[in-house]
């Protein structure tokens, strides 16, 4: 899998900046008053701050993060120079091209990816315009409330027909699909997810794939460094698991023959499992 993105163009940090950002600005960041800190990103009318106040970790703010298109000052601090910001574009170019290489593997005939937590389905769209076979995707997602935006995304891309989105839980994933997927996406969920819900969901999904078949899911370390931050401030809470732990509950759920690649920040690595089970 190394051979699959040895030619990605990934954001990094350099020495003298990431000693800066340990020694000043993250604990700054990380002790100042979160009461002043909040006042100060209302004060600078941070987009990024107030999506995350409506709604921790959800997707207008990872498409802030993603497209790094920011009016404010304060935005363009926090995703042009955040070490979290870099390493979800990171993740997102990492993560993309191994789904479409994994589609491009699927074997012959049409090849169906299933997405979990999809959002409006950046990382899908972008594997599907980079893979040689014409596949299709389910989007599924508690909320509909990105499908639109997804809806318009994969108008762009011209990828309308190839993308369906369904609100409900995945845990329930069997009553929506057509088809059983050839390929799972998780990206972006177990963070968010306590263990036993990463089991149940995994387990869904399993009983579904036939074996053999690939899921695609992230870890994430603490080498952001600004999570207590993002607790008082934001007011968002990671689990933070190795690539070894999450692998342990996957493993439960009948998944093994696991393979990780990291983003060079450190912060995320995107592993693939097998469905062993049949």
């Amino acid at each position: 899998m190394e051979l699959w993105i040895a030619d990605l163009e990934f954001e990094r940090q350099g020495p003298i900046r990431g000693l800066l950002k340990a020694a000043v600005a993250n604990p700054l960041a990380n002790y100042l008053p979160a009461r002043m800190l909040r006042g100060l990103l209302r004060f600078a009318k941070s987009e990024l701050a107030a999506e995350n106040w409506k709604d921790p970790g959800g997707w207008r703010s990872m498409v802030i993060s993603y497209e790094g298109d920011c009016r404010q000052i304060a935005d363009r601090i926090l995703i042009g120079g955040g070490t979290m910001a870099k390493a979800l574009r990171n993740r997102k170019k990492l993560a993309a091209r191994v789904l479409a290489r994994l589609i491009d593997q699927a074997g012959d005939g049409p090849v169906h990816v299933l997405c979990l937590g999809a959002g409006p389905g950046h990382v899908i769209t972008d594997a599907l315009c980079r893979s040689r076979k014409d596949a299709t995707a389910t989007l599924v997602d508690l909320s509909s409330d990105a499908f639109e935006y997804g809806r318009a995304l994969a108008e762009r891309k011209g990828l309308t027909e190839r993308m369906r989105f369904v609100e409900g839980d995945v845990r329930d994933v069997a009553r929506m699909l057509e088809r059983p997927p050839d390929v799972v996406k998780m990206l972006g969920i177990c963070e968010y997810l306590t263990d036993s819900q990463i089991v149940d969901i995994a387990a869904a999904v399993a009983a579904v794939m036939p074996a053999g078949a690939p899921i695609v899911f992230n870890s994430l370390s603490r080498a952001h460094g600004n999570d207590r931050f993002f607790r008082r401030v934001f007011g968002l809470h990671m689990t933070h698991r190795s690539p070894e732990q999450l692998q342990e509950l996957m493993g439960r759920a009948g998944f093994g023959d696991f393979a990780a690649l990291a983003e060079p920040l450190g912060v995320y690595q995107v592993v693939v499992g097998r469905n062993k089970e049949a």
